[in-house]
């Protein structure tokens, strides 16, 4: 059985005004990703001590899935506004290793 399709992305953002606007424009996406039935996690996070750099973390139940993402109106306007605001993008597709989610004894 599938485990899904994912992926990391690392934002780096040009300057705390870029920071704010990028943000801005991540909130405003994030409406129309909750409606894909595909994306199971797109989580946003902020490292710390790296007030410039965001990290996503994208899980789709399969690569149709991601697919249907990128295709998406709401993807495709995040993905030409958000380069007036970044410094760099590195993006990683990930392979699960183990599903450790499912280990016996294991509580949640």
């Amino acid at each position: 059985m599938p485990s899904g399709y994912a992926l990391v992305v690392r934002f780096t953002l040009r300057d705390t005004a870029a920071a704010q606007q990028f943000d801005d424009l991540v909130g405003q996406t994030a409406a129309g990703i909750r409606t894909e039935p595909g994306t199971l996690v797109y989580a946003v996070h902020t490292p710390v001590d790296e007030p410039l750099v965001r990290v996503f973390y994208e899980l789709y139940a399969d690569q149709a899935a991601f697919q249907a993402h990128e295709d998406e109106a709401h993807t495709k306007h995040f993905l030409m506004a958000r380069e007036q605001f970044l410094e760099r993008t590195e993006v990683t597709f990930l392979h699960e290793q183990a599903d450790l989610s499912k280990r016996p004894g294991s509580e949640g």
